[in-house]
């Protein structure tokens, strides 16, 4: 690389995040490459004393990336010069992946999808971090030598997290802007938690898993560690693209896409555990901690409601205790049965119960988790979203050491059951324990919702106001689009009211009646030619209008579109204003239908047409 003027660039008081940093490029504050050169050199002295690259780019590996660039600007592209850690189970293309296993290593020849997709977006791969061996884990401490454990951001003596433990310190100190992680049991959460950042464990399928070492292939995601959901929102604008060569992704539908991010809530109502399944495995300090986060939630407007969490901790317990195991076998097969001394003793017990599960096992615990899936589903129904701890407890390095199996399954108990039961979820800090590892809720709900947690999950950030990370990098607001609708209000003026023959065009569709109320004084109402049914259409007029009554029906917007399209000429959905002065959308009369029309706007609406006389 060749040498670059570094101006002063002081990497504790620089705002590292993706917003930030734009706006350091707007302002000239420094280039792209004067800051990559400055970082490398803090990843490399840090690395010293916490091994949390596997490899870091040397500066001519960093060349071609800055030179992809050129004649570009922070305008251009949405991640323009924005450094970034990719976990080492995912593949950048000359780079060798090791999923912390010198024996597996390789050499891909391509970019792995995702990491496509933010090289195009102008991101730059600072290199491969650590993590726990297979990703199996959720500890940070099952890297063999020549690297070894991850150590917290903030205090070293505890836990990082895993299996993404190099993916999460390095973002919590700053080191890079954002990380991809991988989230199979909570992977990509846990370490957010402990390293007091943000984990975005998106929608299964939402993230190509093409070009990932597969650990459960049906289970794995690709995730994102931020300091802010914000940050956390824009790289998902970027990564979440359909992959018609992965088998497993799926498209992300309009809703849940880029146009739907807000920092601000409406009222949602949460639910939360009863209290008798919380477990915080002995530990008061995080049962106090997740009471406080409780609070904060309020504090934003939330309605907390209890919910049965059994259906949910039933399903985690299936990960491990269940067949799936088996998949991780089916993912390392030629090695560990080749030479099973290549892994950790304790990734070989892990990963070899997986060839004891038969294909009667298999079926039979799918038809557990089917039962457990429909019982989960009934309780998200009455929520807007699930809070619950994103680890009950923590532990120190040396404790997991020395109890890695039974320590790591504790904190996989609000873990385990995400990917089985196809949710999409957040985890965002919440406060910090009195040693400094931080404490994070998590927040959750079925898959598709990704954008409405992170609006979620962004107020509640702004909200407490927490410290970035390990960092002194203060939070800014965070910028507002509006919230993807879930439904749309809609005003019946006839044969759609309650209780009338098409009602059932609204009733089969999930609708709900809001409220029974009148337009605004300036409508006339006409009982159309033809039927059955018989039909009115509502009219606004500049003089002799009147308040028609109306309902206003509440829609699932998945079926506005079938319910839209069953309207037949000369009627359709325009805007209503009704008596309180708001606009909702509802029907409106085309001028050419009233050919033949009768005014029936003197009786006061269509029942008291219906009551005083048969449709002619």
């Amino acid at each position: 690389m060749t040498t670059i003027d570094l101006k002063t660039i002081d990497l504790k008081t620089i705002d590292l995040t993706i917003s930030g940093l734009q706006q350091h490029y707007r302002n000239g504050d420094f280039t792209p490459a004067q800051l990559l050169q400055q970082l490398r050199s803090a990843n490399a002295a840090y690395n010293q004393t916490n091994p949390v690259w596997i490899h870091l780019l040397s500066e001519a590996e960093l060349e071609s990336y800055l030179v992809n660039l050129a004649g570009k600007t922070v305008d251009d592209l949405p991640l323009y010069g924005i450094p970034f850690a990719i976990k080492d189970n995912i593949d950048l293309a000359g780079v060798p992946t090791t999923a912390a296993c010198p024996d597996f290593t390789y050499t891909p020849q391509e970019n792995a999808f995702v990491v496509q997709l933010l090289l195009q977006a102008g991101a730059i791969p600072l290199g491969k971090t650590n993590l726990d061996q297979f990703a199996t884990g959720l500890v940070g401490v099952r890297s063999p030598a020549p690297w070894g454990p991850c150590h917290n951001a903030l205090n070293p003596d505890y836990l990082s997290g895993g299996s993404s433990s190099g993916s999460g310190v390095t973002v919590a100190r700053g080191l890079v802007s954002f990380s991809l992680g991988t989230d199979t049991a909570g992977s990509g959460r846990v370490p957010a938690s402990l390293n007091n950042i943000v984990g975005l464990k998106p929608s299964k399928g939402l993230f190509s898993t093409r070009g990932l070492v597969p650990a459960c292939r049906s289970l794995d995601c690709i995730t994102v560690f931020a300091l802010t959901v914000e940050d956390a929102n824009t790289v998902f604008d970027v990564a979440a693209q359909f992959d018609g060569e992965d088998p497993f992704s799926r498209p992300n539908p309009y809703e849940n896409g880029k146009r739907y991010f807000s920092a601000e809530t409406s009222g949602p109502t949460i639910g939360v555990p009863a209290a008798s399944q919380l477990n915080f495995f002995g530990n008061a300090e995080a049962q106090a901690l997740f009471a406080a986060g409780l609070k904060q939630l309020e504090a934003i407007g939330a309605t907390l409601v209890e919910l049965d969490f059994e259906p949910f901790a039933s399903a985690a317990r299936l990960l491990y205790e269940g067949p799936w195991v088996a998949e991780r076998y089916l993912a390392t097969q030629p090695l560990i049965e080749r030479s099973p001394e290549s892994m950790l003793p304790v990734i070989q017990t892990i990963i070899g119960g997986g060839s004891k599960p038969s294909a009667l096992d298999a079926f039979r615990a799918q038809y557990q988790l089917q039962a457990y899936g429909q019982q989960a589903r009934q309780e998200l129904a009455k929520v807007d979203a699930v809070v619950i701890p994103t680890n009950g407890t923590i532990y120190t390095v040396q404790e997991v050491l020395d109890n890695p199996i039974q320590l790591n399954s504790n904190l996989g108990y609000y873990t385990n059951f995400m990917n089985l039961l196809d949710c999409s979820a957040v985890a965002v800090p919440s406060g910090f324990y009195g040693n400094g590892v931080g404490f994070g809720i998590t927040l959750f709900h079925s898959a598709l919702q990704d954008k409405r947690l992170l609006s979620l999950a962004a107020a509640l950030q702004q909200s407490t106001a927490l410290p970035l990370g390990a960092t002194a990098i203060p939070l800014r607001p965070a910028r507002s689009l509006k919230p993807a609708p879930a439904t749309i209000n809609v005003v019946v003026c006839g044969a759609h009211l309650d209780g009338l023959p098409l009602n059932w065009q609204l009733t089969e569709r999930g609708a709900t009646l809001l409220e029974a109320t009148h337009s605004a004084p300036c409508y006339k109402l006409y009982a159309l030619a033809g039927g059955p049914p018989y039909r009115p259409g509502m009219v606004r007029v500049d003089s002799g209008g009147v308040a028609i009554p109306v309902e206003v029906w509440q829609v699932p917007m998945q079926h506005f579109g079938s319910f839209v399209a069953e309207i037949p000429a000369p009627l359709g959905i325009g805007k209503v204003q009704l008596q309180d002065g708001r606009w909702e959308s509802g029907f409106i009369c085309e001028p050419y239908g009233l050919a033949g029309a009768e005014d029936i706007t003197a009786l006061q609406g269509w029942r008291a047409y219906l009551q005083q006389a048969v449709p002619k």
